[in-house]
């Protein structure tokens, strides 16, 4: 070879290489704008919060923002006291390993373990509660569905968040049914959605029936071992808060929407069917009288344990679900642009949180489908 054919050769290795590194750097999805929202709404996300991302499996995006204010320290500090937590505890930094109550995230769980047993033809989602629950029979509610539990319609009177708080101190689940069967009905099962905790807590005592486990170590043993969630729980309690107990991480809570997104395959083991995947993604209250809606839902849809982010959306699973917390905890499964995330924070303020959870995922999707 002479010296120019090698001069030559180099100079196209060299161009090969360049594009190959710029083919690399323009494959990374542009997340700045992610990022300036992510600082610019810190104060209004209780001064903490994590962002994850997830498309094919992988991690396309990760960041943590820690900036409280003295307001936020000193409601942490006296959270810490009324909890009998050290004040170190409440207030250290999040980052995605980081474990909070994330409240109505739970619902999504829940309905995943429900599902199992659907998959396993022990339960149906047409069969009635009081089939297992003879005490919402003698106390005219036997009729609910277990759809109508997962879809909050059930058309029993909810009390509010006062009801967690009764659950919690009852001494077992066969007594908080009680306190349920003692709620007035407002309206017919399957007519009406009040968004609650009563369904998600009748299907719980259901599967604890079925199976004569509790509904922890079934929670532990058919969602959070087989997604790999080593630090979900729901409290180790008398009675767990099904709607709204959970405890978990953004890397935890990702490996579930990972799995909801692969039609309920997680790491090569079946976690849930397909077919009771999209099953729960189906909107079931469009028609409905609707009763109360958390403002941060709009005028979403809602499935088994999840909202459908179209309440017109009727026949066909949604293209994005999502199950946001009472604490602002905000995750979804984006089916339509096939990536998953979870927005993980601690803060009580809910007004207009709404709003800003669809600029947030507007941001995230303008990213993801320019790369």
């Amino acid at each position: 070879m002479t010296y120019k054919r090698r001069i030559n050769c180099l100079h196209c290795s060299l161009i090969g290489c360049f594009l190959l590194m710029l083919q690399v750097t323009q494959a990374q999805p542009d997340f700045t704008r992610v990022d300036k929202w992510l600082s610019d709404n810190l104060g209004g996300l209780g001064g903490r919060a994590v962002l994850l991302i997830y498309k094919d499996g992988k991690q396309l995006y990760a960041r943590a923002e820690n900036d409280m204010n003295r307001r936020q320290k000193m409601a942490g500090k006296f959270m810490a006291r009324k909890t009998g937590k050290s004040s170190d505890e409440v207030l250290k930094d999040f980052d995605e390993n980081s474990k909070i109550n994330i409240a109505s995230c739970s619902k999504w769980l829940s309905a995943a373990l429900i599902m199992t047993f659907v998959d396993e033809g022990k339960l149906k989602t047409t069969d009635t509660i009081g089939r297992y629950l003879p005490i919402m029979t003698a106390n005219g509610k036997g009729t609910i569905t277990i759809a109508d539990c997962l879809s909050h319609l059930t058309g029993i009177k909810s009390e509010g968040l006062k009801e967690n708080k009764t659950f919690l101190q009852t001494a077992s689940m066969q007594e908080a049914m009680k306190v349920i069967a003692a709620l007035p009905v407002e309206a017919a099962p399957g007519k009406s959605f009040r968004y609650s905790s009563i369904g998600l807590q009748l299907a719980a005592a259901v599967i604890e029936q079925i199976s004569g486990k509790d509904f922890e170590t079934l929670f532990a043993e058919r969602i959070a071992g087989p997604c790999d969630m080593k630090q979900t729980d729901f409290g180790h309690k008398k009675v767990p808060l099904a709607a709204g107990g959970a405890q978990s991480t953004a890397t935890d809570y990702i490996h579930f929407l990972d799995m909801i997104l692969h039609d309920g395959q997680y790491n090569g083991k079946t976690v849930l069917k397909k077919s009771s995947v999209a099953e729960m993604q189906f909107n079931y209250i469009a028609g409905k009288q609707i009763m109360h809606v958390p403002e941060e839902a709009g005028n979403w849809g809602y499935g088994y344990g999840e909202w459908v982010m179209d309440r017109t959306l009727q026949g066909k699973r949604s293209d994005v679900a999502s199950s946001p917390g009472l604490f602002g905890s905000f995750p979804w499964v984006d089916n339509k642009n096939q990536y998953v995330g979870i927005l993980l924070t601690f803060n009580l303020k809910h007004k207009g949180r709404g709003e800003k959870y669809l600029e947030l995922k507007k941001l995230v999707d303008d990213a993801i489908t320019k790369y």
